[in-house]
């Protein structure tokens, strides 16, 4: 094998065999194709690196109503319940809870210097580690959690504050006055890790930050709750005694006169990720994805080796007059493909550390954690595979030459190979360009959704921690700046997920439904957003903090459950949060969260004099200038707060970040086929164009016009590139239509999209045979006559 891999190496530069065409479609190919693969892998790798994690479950709430046919479950539980499992239930080895701050990426401050950092907050129990361990660094991590206002940190933040950091001291921005001690450090949670998070609170600290239900056993229903079964018990043994702990400590008949079956469920914990039924979607289609790259990749490298198959036919021959067997050009083969590989792979690995920000960013996942060391194992594994159909079948081929063709001409085209190599091509490339368009329509249709209010020109600022003294302070600055239109406050925003409320009737125990629940605001809000009106009004200067607006859901479902046929605005109805509420409008229904994630619930808006957490400013236009003396206003306001303003389209944009990601994965994939697809079609074109350039100069004399000539080579690809092109649409339509149940609107799927589809890529195909065979049939005849 060593000889025939030297004689591989001094084959590269040969003429005519279009070794760098091979070596650059496979890099390409394969640099994407295994990226995609590794990417599909680290999903289903979720959490694996836990200890004993075939034994950790998390904790499900599942609630029905009497109108409700099946049960609503929900990922968080009371603060109660893991520990009573944990304390009453012998099968439970470990039981843990957490819950977050309510903040994305919170900046925190060290105190003896005052430089910001930010990172993700959890306030967890003291049992933590006990059954979602991590490496400790140094300190003690159950003390730590133990003692009120102790935090331990991960890795990664101890590095940027430097130093001894144990027994330094932080500040939360949104919490001044609130000091917390460093006790431990930790390793940093992986990248494949359902929830990550970079400080965690000791939870005797929790009513600094809010309200202390830590071990309510009903209600405040807001922790991340996870237990360690013993060794051989399931979550089905332990049913009898969880529900017997359940009505030991909640009301359960009370809860079965009100309508309410509350019980818990137990989900593996190494399936929370890999389970979603998203991510097992996605998964899918970047399979397909990473298939079609790899397939179209091996099946051109295929393509261009038959190629040179009539001028290498002597070379072959010759090797076998001198006594070479099948064996031994199966090897020279093989060789060649070896020497190919190797460097397309080189230049693949070269390719994607080049471009590791752009894959992070299309895949979310940084190249490191993606390549462990047994996600490195499955890509050799498929690099083998790839190898070994890129290598035996054309050298199954080459062995087959006969020895006599080293005294005559080789006329075996080995012509139906090659059209069924560019059929399978065509299919990747109907496939892909097609699905790209389909996403793509899906993507803009998000974007430019109508969410049933207005956010042109808006921005927003968080301010937690800041006293309403303060925010009505930046409010009124804001006000006084010409370039800003109004100025409202709101406790959340539309995009955010909300919170839930359960409603009844005044006097009534009986709970209806479940409102997601947008709580407070001023009265400018409403008419900020531009909420639309159906009946009643908004808010205004008379509102009191009793008036609450409702959707247009809302009222049809106390229609038909209330027999409230007459409207609802100036009725009175009770929420389990807030008590006694007036309705005083209704509004049309605005879309909470996303299309991917559409929080179907009835919506409720509440009244408050007070100014709420987050500022929301409209803008007459948004240019930078405005952009920062708005900013220039908050800070000014509130000094002591780290300052973030946010455009609001911004983050509806952010909010389908996850499609977007996928449609550019497929758009690369997709132009990465197509050229790979193009580059076999011109070598397919050149290779017929040699081999029957004397039919055609005998065409061209006996009175073949141009046109004859170009057809001749144009409905030879038109006989496979037609059903090709049919067959790849049809599995667009199939792989589209699963993909799009995770959206609530979708875009429309017509006949004449998919056939656009098609024409784009028939026409481009037929383009390029057209140009390139144009060439030869303007040749002069006797030239090519001569030449032969």
């Amino acid at each position: 094998m060593k000889k025939e891999i030297l004689l591989a190496f001094r084959s590269l530069f040969k003429k005519g065999r279009n070794n760098a065409i091979k070596m650059l479609s496979l890099a390409v190919g394969l640099s994407m194709g295994l990226v995609l693969i590794a990417k599909v892998y680290f999903e289903q790798t979720f959490d694996n690196f836990y200890p004993d994690g075939d034994r950790i479950y998390h904790i499900n709430e599942n609630f029905k109503q009497a109108n409700q046919d099946e049960p609503s479950q929900y990922g968080t539980v009371s603060g109660g319940v893991v520990v009573g499992m944990r304390e009453e239930i012998p099968e439970v080895e470990a039981g843990t809870r957490f819950t977050g701050f309510g903040l994305r990426d919170a900046v925190f401050y060290s105190t003896s210097d005052r430089r910001s950092y930010s990172g993700n907050f959890i306030l967890a129990d003291s049992c933590l580690f006990d059954v979602l361990p991590r490496p400790v660094i140094a300190g003690d991590v159950k003390g730590t959690l133990s003692q009120p206002m102790y935090a331990i940190v991960s890795k990664t933040i101890a590095d940027r504050i430097g130093g001894e950091v144990i027994g330094r001291t932080i500040v939360l921005d949104t919490y001044p006055g609130k000091v917390l001690t460093i006790g431990a450090v930790f390793e940093d949670i992986p990248e494949n890790s359902h929830y990550r998070y970079d400080v965690a609170v000791s939870m005797s600290s929790i009513a600094e930050f809010m309200w202390d239900g830590s071990l309510n056993w009903l209600g405040n229903d807001r922790y991340l709750a996870y237990v360690r079964l013993t060794k051989g018990s399931t979550p089905e043994s332990i049913a009898t005694s969880l529900r017997e702990m359940q009505g030991r400590h909640q009301p359960l008949d009370k809860l079965k006169e009100m309508g309410v079956d509350l019980h818990y469920t137990l989900d593996p914990l190494l399936s929370i990720h890999s389970g979603d039924q998203n991510v097992k979607r996605m998964s899918l289609l970047l399979g397909l994805l990473s298939f079609a790259l790899l397939f179209t990749a091996v099946m051109n490298y295929i393509l261009v080796v038959i190629s040179t198959l009539v001028g290498r036919s002597k070379e072959v021959a010759v090797y076998k007059c001198y006594g070479a067997s099948g064996r031994n050009i199966t090897t020279l083969m093989l060789a060649e493909t070896t020497v190919h590989l190797f460097i397309a792979i080189i230049g693949a690995i070269l390719l994607v550390a080049v471009c590791q920000s752009v894959v992070k960013e299309l895949l979310g996942t940084s190249l490191l954690a993606l390549l462990s060391w047994k996600s490195c194992l499955l890509l050799l594994g498929v690099c083998v595979l790839v190898y070994l159909v890129a290598g035996l079948i054309p050298a199954q081929l080459f062995a087959r030459i006969p020895v006599a063709v080293a005294f005559r001409n080789y006329r075996e085209s080995r012509r139906n190979w090659k059209l069924a190599l560019l059929f399978i091509q065509f299919i990747a490339c109907g496939f892909l360009v097609t699905l790209l368009v389909v996403i793509a329509r899906q993507y803009t249709l998000m974007i430019q959704d109508n969410p049933g209010y207005d956010y042109e020109n808006v921005m927003y600022c968080e301010t937690w921690g800041a006293g309403k003294e303060r925010r009505q302070q930046a409010v009124n600055e804001l006000e006084r700046i010409a370039g800003v239109e109004s100025v409202a406050t709101s406790s959340t925003l539309p995009f955010q997920g909300m919170s839930g409320n359960n409603v009844s009737l005044p006097g009534q125990e009986e709970e209806l439904f479940n409102i997601a629940d947008m709580e407070t605001s001023d009265a400018n809000y409403p008419k900020l957003m531009n909420f639309r009106f159906l009946s009643g009004k908004g808010f205004d200067e008379r509102s009191t903090d009793g008036d609450i607006l409702v959707s247009k859901s809302f009222e049809e479902k106390m229609a038909v459950m209330c027999n409230w046929t007459d409207g609802v605005v100036g009725k009175e109805v009770r929420l389990s949060q807030w008590g006694l509420r007036r309705i005083v409008g209704v509004y049309e229904n605005v879309r909470v969260s996303s299309l991917a994630n559409m929080d179907q619930r009835p919506s409720i808006l509440l009244y408050s004099n007070n100014p709420a957490t987050i500022i929301v400013a409209k803008l007459h236009q948004m240019n930078s200038e405005t952009i920062q003396q708005v900013t220039s206003a908050l800070e000014q306001s509130m000094p002591d707060k780290h300052i973030v303003v946010t455009p609001y389209s911004e983050e509806m944009v952010n909010l389908y970040k996850d499609s977007r990601v996928f449609r550019d994965s497929v758009m690369i994939g997709g132009i990465v086929t197509l050229l790979i697809s193009l580059i076999g079609l011109i070598g397919y074109t050149n290779d017929e164009i040699n081999r029957r350039r004397s039919e055609i100069a005998v065409r061209r004399i006996n009175g073949a016009t141009l046109n004859d000539i170009l057809r001749i080579f144009l409905i030879d690809v038109l006989i496979i590139a037609v059903p090709a092109i049919i067959l790849g649409g049809i599995a667009a339509y199939f792989t589209v239509v699963k993909w799009q149940e995770q959206f609530a609107e979708k875009a429309t799927l017509t006949v004449v999209l998919f056939v656009g589809c098609g024409v784009a890529v028939l026409s481009l195909i037929l383009g390029l045979v057209g140009i390139n065979s144009y060439r030869l049939a303007n040749q002069n005849p006797v030239e090519s006559l001569k030449n032969q």
